[in-house]
Order: structure tokens, then sequence, then C-alpha cells
């Protein structure tokens, strides 16, 4: 069932990276198509292959409703975004599904290339988990290229395994398993979020 907030940017969590600057975390919505659309025509062509397991110069259509529907399949899209010249910019993306049940929280990212090594990655990634544990997810997980040295480095950074990516030996996967009471959940806004889907399924 779609995600139908009043207003998705009250949703938002501000993040601080270790410059000092602040980061914030929210939903898509569907007037920021085009600043999505930008964003991934502007990655390297070896972050849009590490991204999408692919050759791919950007989003069709069809995937870019996908992403800009919030909630939709139980599936959901954030992006991070920062101040920069007065302009808001989106410096990372995120797409992520909760199976609920198996309890499992499934993910993928990427970082703007002019950002990346500057904690943007670290910062999207913990504040997924706390998204994730928002939901009661017990397991995390994701699937990225073997050569992406980036993506592992930064899972590995983050404390997740590695096994061998069901189906495909050009895929490694990274788990990880949470276990966060709801009083130790950091994202106020996200478990908000959580709580009125919640509500919303009950009636």
């Amino acid at each position: 069932m779609m995600l139908r907030l009043n207003d998705l940017r009250q949703h938002s969590d501000i993040l601080r990276l270790r410059s000092g600057k602040s980061l914030t975390v929210r939903f898509l919505e569907p007037d920021d198509a085009g600043a999505l659309q930008g964003y991934f025509r502007a990655l390297s062509v070896r972050s849009r292959y590490n991204r999408f397991l692919g050759a791919m110069s950007e989003l069709p259509q069809t995937e870019l409703d996908h992403f800009i529907h919030v909630g939709e399949g139980d599936r959901f899209s954030v992006i991070a975004v920062m101040m920069i010249d007065g302009i808001e910019t989106i410096v990372g993306e995120a797409r992520y599904a909760f199976h609920a049940d198996t309890a499992s929280f499934e993910f993928g990212l990427s970082i703007d290339d002019r950002w990346q090594g500057q904690g943007v990655g670290s910062a999207l990634l913990g504040n997924l988990q706390c998204r994730a544990a928002a939901l009661s997810a017990k397991h995390l997980f994701g699937d990225t290229l073997r050569s992406n040295a980036a993506m592992i480095g930064l899972a590995r950074k983050s404390g997740y395994a590695f096994i061998p990516s069901p189906g495909d030996w050009k895929l490694v996967r990274f788990e990880k398993h949470i276990d966060l009471a709801p009083q130790e959940i950091p994202c106020a806004s996200w478990k908000l979020a959580a709580e009125q889907m919640a509500h919303q399924a009950a009636v």
C-alpha cells in the first residue's frame, strides 16, 4: 500500500557529518523527479554501473516512477541533501524494502562522486539501519558487485558480514543483524512515520 502522509518532508532526519556539515535524509517526493534524474546522470559511469549492477545512463521513466512513489509495494526511496550555494542538492540516495515475513530490510544506495569519502555514505547507511529498526527489522542486507570496492569498504567499516549472493557469482551480499529496542531508535521522525504506516494498515 502506498505511503500517504500529508507532508513527507516532516519525516526528515538531520545528520551531522564529521566535517560539521548538516545532511538531511528525507523521502523522495514527486517534485524531486527532475533533480533525481539529474543526480543519476551526473554520476560517473562506474558509480552508475555499481548502483544498478549494469550499464545505464539514466533512470528509465518506469523506474523513475517507482522511485518517487514512496511506500508502493513496501518500497521506499530517500535522498540525502545538502544546501550548496543556497540550493538544496542531492548528494546521495537509497532505496529500500521491508520484508515483514522475514523481518528483513533490503537496500541499495549511491553517493555523488564528489562527496564520496567524506562521511556521507556512513551517515546514510546508519540512517538506513535506524529506519530498519523502526520497522522492527532484524536483518539488513544488500547485494553489490564484487568489484565495487567503495561499497564493500563502507559495509565492512559499518560491521557487515559478507556471503556469496544467491544466484549470481558476480555479486557479493553484505548483511548485518540488528537488535534495537524502540527507545533506542535514534531517528525520531522516521519512528513517527512508521507509527503512522502501522495505523494506516490497521484501519
